[in-house]
C-alpha cells in the first residue's frame, strides 16, 4: 500500500553549499507574539539533497519532503 499524502514544500535561501550533494537552506517565517501580537521572524535551517550541485549561496530554492536520505537529510530540491 503506497502512501499518497500531501508532502510538505518550502522555499528558502541557500546559506551553504560546501558539502557534496547537500545544501543548507534557511527558511524564514513570521510569527505573532501570543500576548503582544508583534510580528517577528523565525528562521530554521534544513539540509537538502542537491544531486547536481548547481545552487550557489544566496539563491532561492524550493524543496520538498522525501524519505530519509541520511541522518539529517529528509528533503530534496525540486
Amino acid at each position: 500500500m503506497e502512501h499518497t499524502g500531501h508532502k510538505r514544500e518550502f522555499t528558502g535561501t541557500v546559506v551553504s553549499n560546501k558539502m557534496v550533494k547537500t545544501i543548507v537552506v534557511k527558511v524564514d517565517r513570521t510569527k505573532a507574539h501570543p500576548k503582544y501580537h508583534k510580528q517577528y521572524v523565525v528562521s530554521k535551517k534544513y539540509k537538502v539533497h542537491d544531486e547536481k550541485g548547481g545552487h550557489p549561496v544566496g539563491s532561492v530554492v524550493r524543496f520538498v519532503e522525501t524519505r530519509p536520505l541520511s541522518k539529517d537529510k529528509r528533503w530534496r530540491v525540486i
